[in-house]
């Protein structure tokens, strides 16, 4: 953590990220209904927006754990119970999201749509999974319910 860390902006920095986790997953659903529908070329500017997207994410995430370091959830009970699993789910596959878009992306540039659609069954639900937990957490993390 910067010395001093800013805490308005590390909270700046944690909204920017939750509304790029929102973008991603608004992207990655539009992907999923123009490939639904036959529409390649559109699924593919879906597709490499919210990979674009995540990747801008990844940074600002990054910048705002060295401005502000890392939050304890505020509250206990029920709801701490709920943001922790969350949390780890929501981590524990982030690790994946990286190198399994980034394969899959490979696949597609090089044409290689069986494979592409293979690795997609997995892809495709993590990715969204973590983009929408992405948003969880910020909400249940800096707007506690109660």
């Amino acid at each position: 953590m910067i010395a001093g860390g800013n805490e308005r902006l590390g909270a700046t920095l944690a909204l920017c990220n939750a509304c790029l986790n929102g973008t991603a997953a608004t992207l990655l659903l539009c992907g999923w209904v123009a490939i639904r529908r036959g529409r390649r070329d559109v699924h593919w500017k879906f597709m490499a927006g919210a990979f674009t997207v995540s990747c801008l994410f990844l940074v600002s995430y990054v910048i705002r754990v060295l401005v502000s370091g890392t939050h304890k959830y505020p509250g206990t009970g029920a709801w701490k119970a709920i943001y922790l699993a969350i949390l780890m789910t929501h981590m524990l596959l982030a690790i994946t999201v990286p190198p399994l878009a980034l394969r899959t992306l490979f696949l597609a540039l090089k044409k290689r749509y069986a494979e592409h659609r293979r690795l997609v069954r997995y892809t495709w639900p993590i990715w969204m999974y973590v983009s929408v937990t992405g948003v969880l957490v910020y909400v249940l993390l800096y707007h506690p319910p109660g």
